[in-house]
């Protein structure tokens, strides 16, 4: 069954305790959208935040770096509850080196890409993830719609991935909804990833169970 990731960046920050424990109640992850203001042209929060969530978290943390030079703070979000770290592989001058560096730390590793990354080009660093982030939208901000190239892209990848026998497993973040995700879930999709539709929605843990068919 699909796994539902709701992206913590949507969520009522003056009532965030409130909606950390709807996700441990309803969810499978916390997706936690760090940005920079550089590698993407947004800031959103950073430590002092996910360390609250992870202190409220009965669920994995799945931080999505999207920042330079992420090697830097790899260890950092390790400590600070992650259990899965994904990084843009344009961020980094050696990805598979920051994948191992993560591993290294008893985390999950993963490689986000935008809609404009031919998927051949993750083909070198595949062995080393254990997943793989497939931006549905450009990276950077919540609310935007889903790119319907998507729909090509994420069969290419699950086929690249079953091939090679890899247990490399696909999140799809970006323009996921209810009206969406069972058909993602079909194209291949093993994670969902939903800020605005979950959060947004008058009954969160009414759209999670819609998302999950």
């Amino acid at each position: 069954m699909v796994k539902i990731a709701p992206s913590m960046l949507s969520a009522d920050f003056l009532h965030l305790g409130r909606d950390v424990e709807m996700v441990n109640r309803n969810a499978d992850l916390f997706h936690l959208d760090i940005m920079d203001g550089v590698q993407v042209p947004n800031i959103s929060y950073g430590f002092p935040v996910v360390e609250a969530i992870a202190r409220k978290a009965e669920l994995p943390l799945d931080a999505h770096l999207m920042i330079v030079h992420p090697e830097k703070y790899v260890e950092r979000f390790a400590a600070a509850g992650a259990g899965m770290i994904s990084f843009h592989v344009e961020a980094a001058d050696d990805p598979a080196g920051v994948l191992r560096l993560i591993r290294s730390t008893g985390v999950e590793a993963g490689l986000a890409f935008n809609p404009d990354f031919p998927v051949d080009m993750l083909q070198p660093y595949l062995e080393e993830c254990d997943f793989v982030v497939m931006m549905s939208v450009f990276a950077g901000f919540g609310g935007q719609k889903f790119i319907e190239s998507t729909w090509e892209r994420l069969p290419a990848l699950k086929s690249e991935i079953m091939s090679r026998g890899l247990s490399c497993r696909i999140e799809v973040d970006g323009g996921v909804s209810p009206a969406n995700a069972r058909a993602l879930a079909e194209a291949g999709a093993d994670i969902l990833v939903a800020g605005s539709a979950v959060f947004k929605s008058e009954d969160p843990a009414g759209t999670i169970r819609m998302m999950r068919g």
